[in-house]
């Protein structure tokens, strides 16, 4: 039962793959003020409570959301029902590879994930106080990949239990001030 509102966020249809992944998956998002900025689409978005359901995320659309896939495996994790990622293995040439990271990581928090040659298959427990926890806090290796630790962080806020992520610095490469930005949004 609460909301958040994102300001100022880049919406080009190259890089909103993730917003169409998140209403795909039942999120209650709603684009406010939206206007161009140097030829570039910006909106507002604000976030509502949901439940998420699981989904395929797969062909044209993983070009646009590829750098995301990792935080969608954290939604999916705590969604109900099963999410296929398929198509994506690009996955595997980022900073590490994040089809083995993301599956380590999701593995250790207790989610049932299973890696595939180009993706993942994760079935969701349900989102938290639902009778059950859908994942459990644990030690998560980042491998000095930014958006593995920015997802597990935001993994841990979902977890019941401490959740501790090695060399979380690397996070500086591209949101230097991401940790403070989670404990000004959910304070511990």
């Amino acid at each position: 039962d609460s909301e958040l509102l994102i300001k100022n966020v880049g919406t080009n249809t190259t890089r909103a793959g993730f917003l169409k992944v998140c209403e795909a998956m039942g999120a209650d998002l709603t684009l406010l003020n939206q206007a161009s900025t140097g030829g570039e689409p910006r909106s507002d978005i604000l976030v509502r409570t949901s439940c998420l359901k699981g989904t395929v995320i797969e062909g044209a659309l993983i070009p646009a959301l590829i750098d995301e896939i990792p935080m969608l495996a954290v939604m999916a994790a705590c969604a109900e029902g099963t999410t296929v990622i398929k198509d994506a293995a690009e996955l595997k040439v980022k900073e590490t590879n994040r089809i083995d990271t993301v599956t380590a990581g999701l593995r250790a928090m207790g989610a049932d994930v299973t890696p595939t040659d180009d993706g993942m298959i994760i079935h969701g427990k349900g989102a938290p106080g639902k009778d059950n926890t859908p994942l459990r806090g644990a030690e998560i290796q980042s491998f000095l990949d930014h958006r593995i630790a920015m997802s597990f962080a935001v993994a841990g806020l979902a977890a019941d239990g401490e959740t501790h992520i090695t060399d979380s610095q690397c996070v500086d490469v591209s949101y230097p001030g991401f940790f403070k930005t989670l404990d000004n949004i959910c304070p511990a």
